[in-house]
């Protein structure tokens, strides 16, 4: 196991007679990239704001880095990085001037650390243009690049892919496997974008109604909320194999078959087949995808 760096105990918020958290707890490791994913309403953002303490905890404990949120703010915060919502930037100053600005608001940032961020996030051809200029992606990784100035440990990041196109997702995507391989960076990221959470994050954590229905590495969430074994069976025809089958089963194309049957049973599966003069030429488990298992889990079909 790896070092925690950001640990929530049973954190509860009130706002007038509404429970909005009820007994929130999970942790983070250096190094994993954790969804926290849930419907609208379910207590996202209003974890990330008593994290960063943007809002008062009413009960329960934050513990970043080891140091309390509530008993040595400054400790707590001074190795965070993040991004709420969308990035503060400077639209009529340039990447670079952003940069410089951000950099006088912590100690030990230097022109060195700058250029190292602006190649970490990809902005050297641009950094010198106006912002007012950039892509939405190009927005979003010098948001991220000011968040890792000052060389943080953990990086939470609010709706980080919002409103960008596929290029501006897979930019984003590999900056956060660079950032959480090479270095070692524990993230939290909220997004409703479940099948590119499925890309990258290692871990899931969802939320429901205040609560925290699930927590854990993302193929066990997976496995954990498929209810019935099932294999995807490349096949010669479809429909010839399906009139020879006692599984349930169901068509997916010409040459392809879903078959519910337990793993130990596909010797007699394939026997079948061949007995019957056809032909299996692939056979792989039909993994549930990310977004399956939370509708499964939360039973609701809105994600924030």
């Amino acid at each position: 196991m790896g070092k925690t760096i950001l640990k929530c105990q049973n954190l509860c918020k009130k706002i007038g007679k509404k429970q909005i958290l009820k007994n929130v707890s999970f942790e983070i490791e250096e190094g994993d990239i954790l969804g926290f994913i849930g419907p609208n309403g379910a207590g996202k953002t209003t974890t990330i704001k008593l994290i960063l303490g943007l809002q008062k905890i009413n009960s329960g404990d934050v513990i970043i880095n080891g140091f309390d949120i509530k008993k040595n703010f400054a400790k707590a915060i001074e190795n965070v990085g993040a991004i709420v919502e969308n990035p503060d930037l400077y639209m009529y100053l340039t990447g670079y001037q952003n940069l410089i600005l951000m950099k006088n608001i912590y100690k030990n940032v230097d022109k060195n650390r700058i250029d190292e961020v602006i190649k970490l996030v990809g902005l050297e051809n641009r950094i010198n243009d106006k912002v007012s200029k950039y892509s939405l992606g190009m927005r979003q990784r010098l948001g991220i690049a000011q968040a890792i100035l000052h060389k943080p440990n953990i990086l939470i990041l609010d709706e980080p892919t919002n409103g960008l196109d596929p290029e501006g997702i897979k930019d984003i995507r590999e900056l956060l496997k660079k950032l959480a391989n090479n270095e070692k960076m524990a993230i939290l990221i909220s997004s409703h974008n479940l099948a590119e959470l499925e890309n990258f994050c290692n871990k899931i954590c969802i939320i429901k109604n205040g609560c925290i229905v699930e927590e854990n590495n993302i193929t066990e969430i997976k496995k954990s909320n498929k209810l019935i074994s099932s294999y995807i069976f490349e096949v010669d025809s479809a429909e010839s194999i399906n009139k020879t089958l006692e599984e349930k089963n169901e068509i997916i194309d010409n040459t392809h078959i879903r078959i519910y049957v337990d793993k130990a049973d596909i010797p007699n599966v394939i026997k079948n087949i061949f007995n019957n003069n056809l032909l299996v030429y692939t056979i792989k488990e039909d993994e549930l995808s990310l977004e399956d298992a939370f509708l499964k889990r939360t039973g609701g079909n809105i994600i924030d």
